[in-house]
């Protein structure tokens, strides 16, 4: 009862302690500046400001201990960020004192500077609670890096059936969708997801894991709770894990809950095989030419969009108010003859085509060349071999090809050397040898070729060295 009637007055904190912050710095702003001879008028509502903001500082240190009292943040900022608070209270009441004209204040120096710090120091801490311990550094981290997306970024993986399920999969899953409530920084409900001792310990509320139940796992029907419901988590408020994602957490911990065990060495029911082998897409290259076309082109017809739906085949614009398409077969693995000949009435704007980590074949190639629009192809990880390639001298607009993981050699790769458009390909884990590079470079100047174990610098002389990385 007692720890109720706190916390209901402690969550006025966040109301109340953004008064003690505003008031303060316009004191200290106008103080400073009525320091001059024109804006000495500028004082007058100093000694006021000084004394709400003080009483507001003190309310802010009283509902902010009280919400302490509920164990949800890391004791250590809490501490920090509770004394902060308490000198600016302190030092507030002292300058209002000094302002007052009382005597005992009246040989302190630099306390308006003091104050100032000391706001700084105490705001500081306090993201630092709620918005975790990176929050003032991550929008440097974003300007200075490659990425962008200001949060954790679930990567690509090599190679899924290598990877350790939970390092791999899961955690990231849980960095990006529960760390900032449940992590080092705060532990709402007293339960902590951020190492493994502490997700199998589970909250206040008992365990949140039960190994080898996952429908039974209070985390996994918390995911499954309408958006609306207060017990839904995360919150609405923050991001929401997709389907795919509960459901990879939801295999985890129906497989035991293992922290140490690799993805090859779990069972991998038909359902999620798609969606463990989506994470393992291949980071795509940079590309050197703008790889839409810019000639108009009518809208696709909405049957042929229907059927291609029906068979679960992604199909999206490739750009906003774009009529060009592109086509993901990433949750459609078993290809048939007829799947492809469902493209075909798309012919005129499919631009991209992924086909990766399906049963694509080389006799089901020769539907991929009366595409003619294709800039943009992705079939790694299939059967594709030299005879499905050469299926592609059609394909004249093809700007990229990834043929990672598949049995194309370099004699494939010359049937391309008519596809004047072509600059990239991505040939990691394929038959080309290093031996044949010279060759295959001399046979395709324009095209950049990355197997991923070797570097071929072409030098304006024409030369080329090949680098040879150690042999595995």
């Amino acid at each position: 009862m007692f720890l109720s009637i706190t916390q209901f007055f402690g969550h006025f904190h966040p109301i109340l302690v953004h008064l003690p912050i505003g008031i303060l710095l316009i004191a200290l702003l106008l103080q400073w500046l009525a320091g001059r001879e024109k804006y000495k008028s500028f004082y007058a509502p100093v000694p006021f400001l000084l004394l709400c903001g003080m009483i507001s500082a003190i309310a802010a240190c009283i509902s902010g201990y009280l919400l302490s009292l509920s164990d949800d943040y890391s004791n250590d900022i809490v501490s920090w960020h509770m004394w902060m608070g308490i000198s600016v209270a302190i030092v507030s009441v002292v300058l209002y004192l000094k302002e007052r004209k009382i005597r005992l204040a009246q040989q302190i120096r630099f306390l308006p500077a003091i104050l100032f710090v000391l706001i700084m120091i105490t705001g500081h801490l306090g993201g630092m609670l709620t918005h975790g311990s990176d929050y003032l550094s991550e929008p440097f981290a974003d300007i200075f890096s490659d990425n962008n997306t200001g949060s954790v970024v679930i990567k690509p993986l090599p190679d899924v059936q290598e990877a350790v399920a939970y390092r791999d999969i899961v955690q990231p899953i849980l960095q990006t969708r529960c760390y900032s409530c449940h992590g080092p920084g705060k532990q709402k409900g007293k339960l902590r997801l951020d190492d493994s001792v502490s997700i199998m310990k589970g909250g206040e509320d008992g365990k949140v894991i039960a190994a080898h139940q996952a429908d039974e796992s209070e985390m996994i029907k918390r995911m499954l709770l309408p958006i609306d419901n207060d017990d839904h988590m995360p919150p609405r408020e923050k991001p929401q894990p997709t389907e795919s994602q509960i459901n990879l957490v939801r295999w985890w911990i129906g497989e035991g809950a293992d922290f140490s065990k690799k993805v090859k060495d779990m069972s991998q029911p038909e359902s999620l095989k798609p969606t463990l082998l989506a994470l393992q897409e291949v980071p795509e290259l940079k590309m050197t030419k703008v790889i839409v076309p810019t000639e108009p082109v009518e809208p696709a017809p909405l049957a042929a969009l229907e059927k291609l739906k029906e068979q679960g085949i992604i199909v999206l614009p490739v750009a906003k108010e774009s009529n060009y398409l592109l086509a993901n077969f990433v949750t459609h693995s078993s290809v048939t003859s007829e799947d492809l000949n469902l493209l075909l009435p798309l012919k005129k704007q499919l631009t991209w085509l992924k086909m990766g980590f399906t049963d694509l074949s080389d006799d089901k190639m020769a539907a991929i060349k009366q595409l003619p629009n294709l800039t943009r192809l992705s079939i790694e990880h299939t059967a594709v071999s030299d005879k499905g390639i050469a299926e592609l001298q059609s394909n004249k607009k093809l700007q990229y090809l990834n043929i990672v993981g598949t049995n194309v050699t370099s004699g494939g790769l010359s049937h391309l050397k008519e596809l004047k458009e072509l600059r990239d390909v991505y040939a990691y884990r394929t038959k080309i040898v290093a031996s044949e590079c010279k060759e295959l470079i001399s046979a395709l100047p324009e095209i950049k070729i990355e197997t991923g174990n070797y570097e071929v610098p072409t030098l304006s002389s024409d030369t080329v060295v090949v680098k040879v990385a150690s042999s595995n």
